[in-house]
């Protein structure tokens, strides 16, 4: 069963929430994080794209680089409070007519390590390292890993109680994405760990980067001589053996699309790249955004054209109407072989039938000739880079559902790369983890 720990938070004031408060370092370059943070010396993007305040040809592998980090940090901390007590959090995000709310707080490495906290993405190791490196340099985990659980009425009723009374923070984001969070007050604390342990798994929806980097760095910091800030040693709350995390409902979590452009057409003219498309599959005349599973948006030309995939559909139905659903008898996952699951994705369809035969792209995760645009930047960023020349082609996807990643997780198998991309994002810097 899971296991959540209250922690004493380290987190701005009120008053300087929303100018600290930035998107995670890894959905933005260094130059986007550069503007994002010129003007304002509070900026979190300061110490984690700490790269931003040196030269711009600086590797942001570079040692000096966590240097940088770990003193901008230092200079951030007298804008920073620590809580007196361990404490749980509600952190909702509002991104227009989508609301989702999540119960922050830290979670077992000997869970994830143990497979009760269930992955769907493999990981790269140059991330890890950079990670595990910014862990360390800090004695901290600065941004939230993104978990979600199949929902639970106990903990549904403890948010809504929450929502109820003043919140910490409260404000709207240059992207006007509204961050709202509530500290959990009393003894709505332990019976929210009481809770938590009547769940049976927890399933990493982003950040699998982040939680493996802090099982890295748990070994590290281990043997590292605790800080001797009185700050950060005040008794009881969680420790290095537990990564921050916000865990949403399964029937909150929102998923998007992520999209694909590749180069160039392999060596065929449009013609009769599109001739060998019509050989695999159905194309008609469509819109931009495949309106249900099973379709493509195809972008070439100068106009969009819908595939029709075929294949089987996956798993019952779930919550918001897709397939695949979390929903089933004693609350488990659709049970189908994960190999039917992850082959009648969409994704895995278009790379199989036509991405490596038709485009040779064999292995998405080396090649270079194809790119990928979250589906948060919409279709007209495909239409940009197509008409550009900076791409042949573009694929638009349909959202794979929650019910077919948990599915994945549970039979212990990986989602092919880059299928979901989730919106809205959480911030850094609004509650950090000492360690």
């Amino acid at each position: 069963m899971a296991t959540i720990h209250p922690f004493h938070a380290l987190r701005p004031s009120p008053a300087d929430a929303a100018r600290i408060a930035a998107v995670p370092y890894d959905v933005v370059s260094a130059e986007e994080a550069r503007a994002l943070a010129a003007g304002n010396p509070l900026s979190f993007l300061h110490v984690s794209r700490a790269e931003i305040d040196l030269p711009p040809a600086t590797d942001p592998y570079a040692g000096q680089v966590y240097a940088q980090a770990a003193k901008a940090f230092d200079s951030l901390k007298s804008a920073l409070v620590v809580e007196d007590r361990p404490s749980l959090y509600f952190y909702r995000l509002r991104m227009g007519s989508h609301e989702q709310t999540g119960l922050a707080g830290c979670y077992s490495i000997d869970e994830y390590e143990g497979g009760l906290i269930k992955k769907h993405e493999r990981t790269r190791r140059d991330k890890e390292d950079d990670r595990t490196r910014h862990i360390v340099a800090l004695r901290a985990q600065t941004g939230p890993v993104f978990l979600t659980y199949r929902a639970s009425a106990e903990v549904d009723a403890a948010a809504k109680r929450a929502a109820a009374t003043e919140p910490l923070f409260d404000f709207e984001a240059a992207d006007l994405v509204r961050h709202t969070i509530w500290r959990v007050a009393g003894g709505e604390v332990g019976d929210l760990v009481t809770a938590f342990a009547r769940i049976p798994a927890l399933y990493i929806a982003d950040g699998h980067h982040r939680a493996a980097s802090a099982a890295r760095a748990r070994t590290e910091l281990k043997v590292a001589p605790k800080s001797l800030d009185p700050r950060w040693s005040l008794p009881g709350g969680a420790d290095h053996a537990t990564f921050l995390g916000v865990a949403f409902p399964h029937d909150h979590v929102q998923i998007l699309p992520y999209n694909r452009t590749v180069k160039d057409l392999a060596g065929l003219t449009p013609e009769a790249f599109l001739a060998e498309v019509r050989t695999r599959f159905a194309v008609r005349e469509g819109p931009a955004a495949p309106a249900r599973r099973g379709e493509v948006g195809m972008y070439l030309g100068g106009r969009w054209q819908t595939l029709t995939l075929g294949g089987v559909q996956v798993g019952a139905r779930d919550p918001r109407g897709s397939t695949g659903s979390p929903q089933a008898s004693g609350g488990g996952a659709s049970r189908a072989p994960s190999h039917d699951v992850i082959g009648a994705l969409d994704v895995s369809i278009l790379q199989e039938q036509l991405l490596a035969p038709l485009l040779k792209i064999a292995d998405v995760r080396t090649d270079k000739r194809i790119d990928f645009v979250g589906g948060i930047r919409g279709t007209s960023e495909l239409e940009r880079l197509v008409n550009g020349g900076k791409a042949a082609v573009a694929f638009s996807l349909y959202p794979v559902s929650v019910g077919d990643l948990m599915a994945i997780a549970d039979a212990g198998e990986i989602m092919p790369p880059k299928s979901t991309w989730f919106e809205p994002k959480l911030r850094d810097g609004l509650l950090i983890h000492m360690t």
